[in-house]
């Protein structure tokens, strides 16, 4: 439901979040599987894989497929004036590229929350949102944001003339708005829907409460923010720096930038994804539940202490 040129770095941020707000999940599926055998549950049968698939197969992909069909103007960020500018196999093409990029995201931020660098996990998502917004605001000519928001070849060309907002509005009052409010609901609910019960789903498991440092509420504002609003504040610095200083220096700069902000260990960010709960050890590290302490006063509390299993 967004430009085919975005279309397969959303659908790859989608899959690394799914993967990581089902972080905890993920590592007590890897526990089940080792303990009962591979032969006897697949890890292709993970439901949490299954349904990231689902997701795009079911809803990124045929609405990105009506909008090409519908506007292939705007759906390929005006570079087809109609559809003889589109040739047929790019809808296949896209199509698979949205799936592949789901898939891709999910088995590369699962793999990252396995091996217990669950923060690297986070950073595929951030590093897909990114590249989303920076194609979207900026392109790759600058003029990103301008492609978006018209929706016609003509609408487009007229920015200069009519102003932006003229441009905005014109876009506002078109059928191709209409639609994208019709499937941003479903597609951008269930994906919402998904993050948010996975992590909650999460938070209940045994380790969950001494991780979530916390309430609930604030956590899943921190979460939204670290995966939504940081790259969206990164790709408009990013464009800024660009248009400012060119493609190189503006770009090395950036990435200077963000590299003091997300890798270090003291980092803001990484703070901050540390309050949220999602695991950041081993799948090997199995939480223990929590044993009533003797005497008055309370017991430890849950996932006040870890067991290390091997597979059998």
């Amino acid at each position: 439901m967004i430009p085919v040129q975005a279309a397969p770095l959303w659908a790859y941020g989608i899959g690394a979040t799914f993967a990581v707000a089902a972080g905890r999940q993920l590592q007590w599926w890897e526990r089940s599987v080792r303990g009962e055998g591979v032969r006897t549950r697949s890890r292709a049968a993970n439901p949490y894989l299954a349904l990231t698939v689902l997701h795009a197969a079911l809803l990124l992909a045929p609405t990105g497929v009506y909008l090409l069909w519908q506007n292939p103007a705007w759906a390929t960020m005006q570079v087809a004036r109609d559809h003889d500018g589109v040739w047929a196999g790019f809808a296949l093409f896209h199509v698979g590229s949205v799936v592949v990029g789901d898939l891709l995201g999910f088995l590369a931020a699962r793999l990252f929350v396995l091996v217990g660098a669950g923060y690297w996990g986070y950073l595929q998502a951030v590093a897909g949102y990114f590249l989303l917004f920076f194609t979207l605001i900026h392109g790759w000519d600058g003029s990103g944001y301008r492609r978006l928001l018209s929706a016609d070849p003509r609408a487009y060309a007229g920015w200069s003339a009519d102003g932006a907002v003229n441009g905005v509005l014109g876009f506002a009052t078109s059928g191709t708005f209409l639609a994208l409010l019709v499937f941003g609901t479903a597609v951008i609910g269930t994906m919402l829907l998904a993050e948010i019960g996975w992590l909650v789903e999460g938070w209940r498991l045994p380790g969950a409460a001494a991780d979530l440092k916390v309430p609930r509420l604030l956590a899943v504002v921190i979460a939204g923010a670290g995966v939504y609003v940081l790259p969206f504040a990164g790709a408009l610095g990013a464009s800024v720096l660009v248009r400012l200083l060119g493609w190189w220096l503006g770009l090395g700069l950036f990435a200077a930038a963000a590299g003091a902000v997300l890798l270090p260990a003291r980092s803001p960010v990484r703070r901050l994804y540390g309050l949220v709960g999602v695991p950041d050890g081993h799948w090997l590290v199995e939480p223990e539940e929590a044993k009533p302490g003797p005497g008055p006063g309370p017991g430890p509390g849950p996932g006040s202490g870890v067991r290390t299993s091997r597979p059998g």
